[in-house]
């Protein structure tokens, strides 16, 4: 889907060898800590207040925490594969819900000069910010449902904050529902760039590059494998060395791929056989319907806290880590294991595109390029050892 990006890879693979010696110059990794930053200013306050309120949806029930949980690393806790909501709270909906950690950094969508997408929010990138991206969930209806921004913002005046909302916005704010619903988006966008529980850097592996901590043999050995482009691989997509500026690595490249994951029956839409999410180029992205080629593609997110995760990928299809990993390096060798097998014994593989669309699958990347017959490129032991790196990027460790 994108080209393997060797010297980005290896340059990343170095930096982090020379941070888990020692060798970083005694920079830190990690991002200040909440109680040395300020307070938060008057439109993030809001932000979280509006951010937990129930009553702005059409249910009274749900809110963005609802299914951004702040005591879950900011993604669901409930462990379903897509998130309910509409006025009744049992509309399903299509994707599964992403942590909302360590956005703030994400670029605006756009191709690079070699042609890759790149960037925007939404596992589509088709928001620009996350200003852009809080419109969504408050009005689509299998989330809060509001029928109407002026909907959204009628609620948001019988809110006990209201008067405050008033004071930061202007008096009248409430009177042009336009420019109402847009500072409740600004508000949302504050809170989660300014508060520092979305991009706290204090995870396990945060420390080890900082040289406060050791990584134990398994997670080491993860990591080795996590970083070999002939074994995981993961670093060409989820780069986890610091920056040149001494930044703690955000484990995105924040581009696309198209990974062929399997079709997710649990989802109500896909009983329809012509029912499709193809990521970039629709339905919900609409802009690049015509790139065929991008059908499929769907954002790489930060593997930050992805051992707190409850169901993975954009459809929720799987539901633990190990099976995540034993995919990705079993995918092509033995695809029996993860698609159906019609009638000539041939598993159907990337069964969640249509046919004349599968081509677009990577294939080419390791640990992808593989076929039946040929070893996996992890065994079953390297496997539990990169899930055990991958523990060691959840948030909170204590020393």
């Amino acid at each position: 889907m994108k080209p393997v990006r060797i010297g980005k890879l290896l340059a990343a693979l170095a930096a982090v060898l020379l941070a888990g010696c020692g060798g970083g110059g005694g920079g830190t990794a990690a991002s200040p800590q909440p109680e040395l930053l300020s307070s938060l200013s008057q439109g993030a306050a809001l932000g979280e207040k509006i951010f937990n309120d129930v009553s702005l949806s059409a249910s009274g029930k749900q809110s963005c925490a609802s299914c951004h949980n702040p005591d879950n690393a900011h993604g669901p806790s409930d462990g379903l594969a897509i998130p309910l909501g509409g006025p009744d709270g049992i509309v399903a909906g299509f994707r599964a819900s992403p942590s909302l950690r360590y956005m703030q950094q994400t670029p605006a969508f756009h191709f690079e000069a070699d042609g890759t997408p790149v960037g925007g929010f939404n596992r589509d990138g088709r928001a620009a910010t996350l200003q852009d991206q809080a419109e969504r969930p408050l009005l689509a209806p299998h989330e809060m449902a509001n029928a109407s921004k002026a909907d959204a913002v009628a609620r948001l005046s019988k809110a006990a904050y209201a008067d405050q909302f008033r004071s930061v916005f202007g008096a009248a704010i409430f009177d042009n529902a336009e420019q109402a619903f847009s500072r409740m988006q600004f508000a949302l966008q504050q809170f989660e760039k300014e508060d520092p529980r979305f991009h706290p850097f204090d995870s396990k592996y945060d420390l080890f590059l900082a040289g406060k901590v050791m990584l134990n043999d398994a997670e080491l050995r993860g990591l080795a494998l996590f970083n070999n482009p002939a074994k995981g691989n993961c670093a060409a997509c989820h780069p986890g060395a610091r920056g040149s500026d001494g930044s703690a690595p955000l484990f995105t490249d924040f581009s696309f791929d198209a990974l062929g994951v399997p079709r997710n029956p649990r989802i109500p839409a896909t009983a329809d056989p012509a029912y499709f999410d193809l990521g970039l180029c629709g339905p919900d992205r609409t802009d690049l319907s015509a790139r065929q080629d991008l059908c499929g593609a769907f954002k790489v997110p930060t593997l930050r806290n992805v051992a707190t995760r409850k169901s993975f990928f954009h459809n929720g299809y799987f539901t633990n880590l190990t099976d995540v990993v034993r995919f990705y390096v079993r995918r092509d060798t033995n695809p029996e294991e993860w698609y159906p097998v019609g009638a000539n014994g041939v598993a159907e593989k990337f069964n969640d595109l249509p046919p004349q669309l599968r081509k677009n699958v990577n294939t080419a990347e390791g640990p992808y390029n593989r076929q039946p017959g040929m070893m996996p490129a992890l065994d079953e032991t390297e496997i539990a050892d990169l899930v055990q790196f991958l523990g060691s990027l959840t948030d909170g460790y204590k020393l």
